[in-house]
């Protein structure tokens, strides 16, 4: 056996079973694109062709009746990547339970089913109800306002996650009275009336600038931030405190 790479083995016919045989601690960890059964076993599998066919790209992008509406990938490999972490959750479980009972296992890690699997919210909706749910933006499915609105001199954005919350916001915007009003006193209220009060907290978060909103905004506690290209990111404070960029 130590004459093949690994990879090689089955190549060779040389299954986890016949592995297992030899060695019934084994842990093999297996990643592909659609897994070692059913009907798409031996087809090909990249990140992008992953993200259309598991559903991403269609709750991903702007509406579809809007300009440059329609499905659009992740800016980055997400299908690749999130399944090389479900694989290395997998690794670590499957120590742990052969440090129990001295058995190894063969982890069967798919891009489709981690794409799938990472539906969270729009997936559980769909389920739940049977409705199919579209691409909306920025916009959130089940929270308003979880968006981002455009400042004076750029994007921020704001995440108001309860009704308290939302209060919060409103008093730090100077419009504590869309807190009280009954189109909008509720999340379930904010939802059903989306649109409208979008319209409205638009004009207001217009009149000020971008560090403005943030100051206040984080004054009163409520979660929110601006939209950074790559460079901001990295000379943000906390980027450099975390360490986040290394020179080698």
């Amino acid at each position: 056996l130590e004459n093949y790479k690994f990879g090689d083995l089955e190549r060779y016919g040389l299954g986890y079973a016949d592995l297992a045989k030899i060695n019934p601690g084994l842990i093999y960890c297996s990643v592909t694109g659609f897994g070692q059964t059913g009907p798409w076993r031996e087809r090909p599998g990249y990140d992008f062709m992953i993200q259309g066919m598991s559903g991403l790209m269609s709750v991903t992008g702007e509406r579809d009746d809007l300009p440059g509406g329609g499905p659009q990938k992740a800016g980055i490999p997400i299908s690749d990547i999130i399944t090389g972490m479900y694989a290395t959750v997998a690794v670590c479980a499957a120590l742990a339970s052969r440090a129990e009972t001295g058995a190894g296992q063969h982890l069967d890690l798919a891009l489709l089913d981690s794409s799938v699997a990472i539906l969270a919210n729009q997936g559980a909706n769909y389920l739940a109800t049977g409705k199919v749910p579209k691409g909306m933006g920025n916009a959130h499915p089940n929270i308003v306002p979880y968006q981002p609105f455009r400042t004076a001199d750029g994007d921020v954005i704001v995440a108001c996650g309860n009704d308290n919350l939302f209060r919060k916001f409103c008093d730090a915007a100077g419009c504590t009275a869309l807190a009280d009003d009954p189109r909008f006193s509720t999340n379930g209220k904010r939802v059903e009336n989306r649109a409208e009060l979008t319209k409205i907290l638009s004009g207001i978060m217009a009149k000020r600038s971008t560090h403005d909103w943030v100051e206040a905004l984080e004054a009163a506690g409520v979660p929110n931030g601006p939209i950074n290209t790559l460079d901001r990111v990295f000379r943000e404070p906390q980027a450099l405190a975390r360490g986040l960029r290394i020179e080698l």
